[in-house]
């Protein structure tokens, strides 16, 4: 039977919706960081790579489901990315607790962010050794929880939708 193209699939609107609400969380930290002038740490960094992996594997997973595979690949790739939104929210819970001073954070977490120099021939060498903010002080914090605590909920919100979404579809 040859596979037909449709977007009707339940798989393609789980994965679609997942894609989408996992750009917007990461689109939110771009923003605070672009427009808000709230440079990241290193931690805050590292936490947007499951969505920077996961937005491209929910929208395989809505490819492989709309142009007919079979439904487990689909399936299989909206599991993919609800467990990166697992390893997110551990990322976040890490991350909290290092603001929260619970334990160390890495080593590369600086805790200042030397001047710039005015001198035009040293600017090579200070980009090198100039490293962003600490990743134990929380550069904001809405309704008591930091970027890192929000990052927690809406990371294990969105792998509740997307194992909500494998179960439904199955």
């Amino acid at each position: 039977m040859p596979a037909s193209f449709s977007l009707a699939r339940p798989v393609v609107g789980y994965s679609l919706v997942l894609a989408l609400g996992m750009a917007v969380v990461v689109g939110t930290a771009l923003g605070f960081q672009y427009i808000g002038g709230y440079i990241p740490c290193a931690l805050c960094l590292l936490q947007r790579q499951p969505y920077y992996y996961g937005i491209p594997v929910a929208i395989l997973g809505a490819v492989a489901s709309a142009v007919g595979l079979p439904s487990w690949i689909g399936r299989a790739f909206l599991l993919a990315a609800g467990m990166l939104m697992i390893v997110g929210a551990g990322m976040g819970v890490y991350h909290s607790g290092v603001e929260w001073q619970l334990w160390e954070g890495p080593a590369t977490c600086s805790t200042t962010a030397g001047s710039m120099t005015q001198n035009a021939g040293d600017l090579l060498g200070e980009l090198n050794s100039i490293k962003g903010p600490s990743c134990t002080d929380a550069a904001l914090r809405v309704l008591g929880l930091s970027f890192a605590g929000w990052n927690v909920i809406t990371s294990l919100v969105l792998a509740a939708f997307a194992f909500i979404g494998v179960r439904k579809t199955a």
